[in-house]
């Protein structure tokens, strides 16, 4: 007997193997190169929201939910009165009773809180609303970008990301000694940033501002749309 050919033929599946996985290994394509372009555009945001608040307590928790559904409805009729799609809308916020607990861990009483947010594009119209309502507390101002503008802005920054990714592909392929290029997988994302919603500390100032029925003063901020283009290209001579 071939004191070979029992180590012969435990040989041969791993050459088969090796063989099978080169086959299937995919092609090494030359000449690629991957890189990013960015553009970005400083906008004034146009979208102001304003969260007010009402807080009642009491030792019955149905009395509590009473008072805070009263004043809650009161402040949605007369902030409605100004309503208007897109420049001025009001919804409701959260609505949250819970207990308060004595030293000894029994329930001493309940409190609530009810929100109600004003928010839209015409900011002075949904500021001088916020000062009507008297009877809540401003805890929240928080200027952001409309649906609109953001549209907007996007396509036009979009669109100088991709001008910069073709520029500087032709110029990167002129710089490797390529006469130009073409596409491979490329894509494109644009962001938004502004700053979030701002809590108001001062509550009492602002309360007694909005019994004057005064407007709360706001001024908006600025943000800045982003668009950037990431891909790779295929260098040709």
């Amino acid at each position: 007997m071939n004191p070979f050919r029992h180590r012969l033929f435990l040989a041969l599946p791993f050459v088969f193997a090796a063989a099978t996985a080169a086959a299937e290994a995919p092609a090494v394509r030359e000449n690629l190169l991957s890189f990013t372009t960015t553009a970005s555009r400083e906008v004034v945001l146009d979208h102001l929201a304003i969260t007010l608040q009402a807080v009642r307590e009491g030792p019955d928790a149905a009395a509590v939910q009473s008072q805070l559904k009263q004043v809650l409805e009161a402040a949605l009729t007369e902030a409605r009165k100004s309503a208007e799609p897109g420049l001025l809308e009001v919804r409701t916020g959260g609505f949250t009773i819970y207990p308060r607990h004595a030293k000894d861990g029994r329930i001493a009483g309940w409190q609530g809180q009810a929100e109600l947010v004003l928010e839209g594009r015409d900011g002075p119209r949904v500021a001088q609303s916020a000062g009507r309502l008297s009877a809540l507390n401003v805890t929240g101002v928080g200027y952001g970008l409309s649906k609109e503008l953001t549209e907007r802005h996007e396509t036009e920054v979009a669109a100088e990301a991709i001008r910069r990714f073709r520029e500087r592909a032709a110029e990167l392929a002129r710089q490797f000694g390529f006469s130009g290029y073409t596409l491979g997988e490329v894509s494109v994302q644009t962001v938004d940033s502004g700053p979030g919603p701002r809590p108001m500390m001062m509550r009492a100032k602002v309360a007694e501002m909005a019994a004057a029925d005064a407007p709360l003063p706001v001024e908006p901020g600025k943000g800045t749309i982003t668009a950037t283009v990431s891909g790779t290209i295929l260098l040709t001579r």
